[in-house]
């Protein structure tokens, strides 16, 4: 049996703990910042044997070296950004698989964030693990891929089975779902998740993971390809990659 934490780091980062209860193994899902994931680890009484990485960037890598010295967890992660990661033990690639206390994790090219990018799916936890590509009502600004490799990424982990646990790198829910409802505002599944959202972050409880279902029925970024998103566009003909590209650029300046 897989456990699964949600650990919030920073101001609004995740990092995520996964236990394999028989082996006693634990892994970690991006090291935003040591000490929570070290708390959260202790609480447990839980030894951290590996750490992977989504991506590159600061606030989802800066924890490494102190949990690395503190536990000699092994290191995980893309190989096409190996250059720019921590010190990797193992380096993988797109379509890769490898095993975690003996269940199948595998890893998928999600660039569009960046370039090399990955996420994580571990079919026995019912769980991707997805970074800054798709997140909750929302995915990550396209600092180094172009629109089409994003809308390519999304378009993989969307074909996931529905039950899929998504989780992704930061608590940026609430102000998704206000811009979600620009673009689809008679969307009633939309309307009943901002007021889930909202009860949530009142009671002080992360939005994330969440449901890869409800990011089918809420999540504009993943609904591009839709008749009713391309109508309300005045995108009729457009193709799926230029819909999400539009809505990419009115997400920015949101």
């Amino acid at each position: 049996m897989l456990t699964l934490v949600t650990i919030p780091c920073l101001s609004d980062n995740y990092a995520f703990l996964l236990h394999d209860e028989k082996s006693g193994q634990t892994s970690l899902i991006d090291a935003p910042e040591a000490a929570p994931i070290s708390a959260a680890l202790a609480a447990r009484d839980w030894t951290l044997s590996e750490i992977w990485l989504t991506h590159h960037h600061w606030d989802h890598v800066q924890g490494v070296a102190d949990l690395v010295e503190a536990t000699g967890a092994k290191v995980v992660g893309a190989i096409a950004d190996a250059h720019r990661l921590p010190d990797l033990d193992r380096a993988y690639g797109d379509d890769d698989q490898f095993h975690f206390a003996g269940h199948d994790v595998h890893v998928m090219d999600v660039s569009g964030h960046t370039a090399g990018h990955i996420a994580f799916h571990v079919p026995d936890a019912g769980s991707v693990f997805t970074g800054d590509s798709l997140m909750a009502m929302g995915c990550g600004r396209l600092f180094e891929g172009t629109a089409e490799q994003m809308w390519d990424s999304l378009s993989r982990l969307a074909a996931l089975p529905p039950e899929t646990l998504v989780c992704s790198g930061h608590e940026y829910t609430t102000a998704n779902a206000a811009f979600a409802a620009t673009i689809e505002p008679d969307n009633s599944a939309l309307k009943r998740r901002t007021d889930d959202i909202a009860a949530l972050r009142a009671s002080g409880q992360p939005t994330v993971p969440s449901r890869l279902s409800d990011e089918l029925e809420t999540n504009p970024f993943l609904r591009a390809h839709l008749s009713e998103v391309k109508a309300a566009l005045h995108m009729e003909t457009a193709p799926d990659a230029e819909v999400f590209a539009e809505i990419r650029r009115r997400k920015d300046s949101f």
